[in-house]
């Protein structure tokens, strides 16, 4: 209760003053408590890694830290965080040359990989794969053949990529334009690890098919299904590139109006 003046009186404002300096005690107290009894939640300068980690680990710091920052962690305006992408992602940008990045732009082209020796390449992707699966976990390509096998494996693969690679990838697997510059390449020159880890990771504006979407054994069918383009001759007749509906249409209006032109011809020519 305040009196005439307006001020509080002292018995009170002695008990508000000692009640919050026993509450930052208390707060106090408790920080010192929980940071004594529970050091494993700060994260690890040097975190212990595997042999073959450790090894990808020197390969990043001499062809990727000046981009993602020490211990993958990015670097603002140059690279993002590498944690919990897993070796899925790390495989499919390596791989395919898109990383190292060339220059900034609005996406990332396939070109040749910074190592040129196949077997190297493979060797040092997987290195550095398992250096950031360590750090941060996350999506991996599974070991062993990625090609599905049955009777109808095609037929399943082809309708799966239908309903979920060809709107962006075309029918065909050619690629095709998106918005503000970007693209869906082209699956010519993919390789079964390279598509399965890019259906784990969606690099770019790709979605991520997680095992929920897609299981491991649609993947598969997938897979065999775009490997089964490349090596189809077209054998009922001239595919015109396969890119689609395009080049079928400037056929026919090309052969449509010569064939017009010559009958407009004739006629006047028989009249």
């Amino acid at each position: 209760m305040s009196t005439r003046s307006g001020r509080v009186p002292r018995g009170r404002a002695r008990r508000r003053v000692g009640t919050v300096v026993r509450l930052i005690a208390a707060l106090i107290l408790a920080g010192g408590l929980y940071a004594a009894f529970a050091p494993g939640v700060y994260a690890e300068e040097d975190p212990q890694l595997s042999q073959a980690a450790k090894d990808g680990k020197a390969i990043f710091d001499n062809t990727c830290v000046s981009c993602h920052g020490r211990n993958a962690q990015g670097v603002t305006d140059r690279g993002p965080s590498l944690i919990g992408v897993g070796s899925a992602s790390v495989e499919f940008q390596v791989t395919s040359g898109r990383m190292p990045l060339a220059r900034q732009e609005a996406q990332a082209e396939r070109k040749p990989p910074y190592w040129s020796d196949p077997e190297e390449l493979d060797q040092n992707a997987r290195l550095l794969g398992q250096y950031i699966q360590e750090l941060g976990g996350g999506p991996q390509v599974p070991d062993g053949n990625l090609r599905a096998e049955g009777g109808n494996t095609l037929a399943r693969g082809g309708e799966l990529f239908r309903v979920n690679c060809s709107s962006c990838h075309a029918f065909s697997a050619g690629g095709g334009a998106l918005s503000s510059g970007k693209f869906a390449p082209s699956m010519a020159a993919a390789t079964d690890r390279q598509i399965y880890a890019a259906m784990l990771s969606g690099p770019q504006n790709m979605p991520v098919f997680g095992d929920n979407q897609l299981t491991p054994d649609e993947k598969r069918e997938i897979i065999t299904y775009i490997q089964n383009l490349k090596e189809d001759k077209d054998p009922g007749g001239w595919g015109l590139g396969r890119i689609g509906p395009v080049t079928e249409g400037l056929a026919i209006f090309v052969v449509g109006v010569v064939a017009v032109v010559f009958a407009a011809l004739w006629i006047a020519g028989k009249s």
